[in-house]
């Protein structure tokens, strides 16, 4: 089938690690906000219904009649269906839960330059972003990446749960590759324990579908508007 990958068209956000997902199983989607300008608001209607089950916020994926709503979610069903999941079920909600701590990291991502609230822009909270940026680059991420690094370690294989990758290691190289764009300082100190860590980046990028996705213009570049951003002042 076609799927239909509805998000913002000019981030990567949390969407970018669905379209990871899609773009290493070689599947048939649109990516609708981007593809014509009517695409945002179709899907601001869908998320408005009454009706179904709208989503609450982008990202959201049409397969046929369903509707599926939030990033975790969304892989859950992808990965079963493309072979980035284990085949039995300790297995695929082993990946699932790493996907939802990988979601847990993502929002303090977020927090870092949005640490009062969503609706203030960056400009309107710098004194509390820099304060939680601190905090973030010295105890969050450490713990984070850390306890992602002792898994790969411990993983028998190239790949996070071993010799297959999953829909979790595309989300850590999206990981790696976030941090190294919104905190380039922080992360240069951080990657000298990361070497696992760094390595499965580095075999996700190679992947031939990802370097062809990650070389042509469908992989939107980092910017400001986005989850990672960078900011020098929170990366001192």
């Amino acid at each position: 089938m076609r799927y239909e990958l509805y998000y913002w068209p000019s981030i990567q956000g949390r969407g970018e690690f669905v379209r990871l997902a899609l773009e290493e199983a070689g599947a048939d989607y649109v990516d609708v906000a981007r593809r014509n300008k009517a695409g945002v608001s179709k899907m601001m209607k869908m998320m408005q219904a009454e009706q179904g089950t709208p989503s609450f916020a982008p990202p959201f994926l049409r397969a046929g009649s369903l509707t599926i709503g939030q990033t975790a979610n969304i892989l859950l069903y992808l990965g079963a269906r493309h072979g980035l999941a284990p085949k039995t079920e300790a297995g695929r909600l082993w990946v699932h839960q790493l996907q939802l701590t990988i979601a847990d990291f993502v929002q303090e991502v977020h927090d870092t330059h949005h640490p009062i609230g969503t609706s203030l822009y960056y400009e309107e909270q710098r004194a509390a972003a820099k304060k939680r940026s601190v905090e973030f680059r010295k105890q969050r991420a450490p713990k984070y990446l850390g306890y992602f690094e002792r898994l790969i370690a411990g993983g028998g294989g190239p790949f996070v749960t071993g010799r297959k990758p999953t829909y979790a290691d595309l989300s850590l190289f999206q990981i790696v590759a976030g941090m190294r764009y919104a905190f380039p300082r922080g992360m240069k100190k951080l990657e000298r324990k990361l070497p696992g860590l760094i390595g499965l980046h580095d075999r996700v990028a190679a992947r031939p579908n990802i370097k062809a996705y990650l070389d042509s213009a469908r992989r939107i570049p980092f910017n400001e508007d986005g989850i990672f951003r960078h900011y020098k002042a929170l990366d001192k």
